[in-house]
């Protein structure tokens, strides 16, 4: 995942997203622990798309924010 493509995306797909994304991690996280995962890249990819979405999702958040 790009971050053109993250910020392309609405605050409900980025949600969406992010959801799907802890779901993977999580799954991830108990095939380690089992001694079962075999592409252990993929950890460090999803946790990257993750912060790339709460980045993307903060930015919005301080932009739509009023200033004091």
């Amino acid at each position: 995942m790009d971050i053109e493509d993250v910020r392309a995306k609405t605050p409900d797909q980025l949600k969406d997203d992010l959801l799907a994304l802890k779901k993977e991690q999580f799954n991830l996280r108990f095939q380690a622990a089992s001694g079962q995962l075999e592409n252990t890249a993929r950890v460090r990819v999803v946790r990257r798309d993750i912060a790339r979405i709460k980045t993307v999702m903060g930015e919005r958040g301080k932009s739509a924010a009023p200033a004091k």
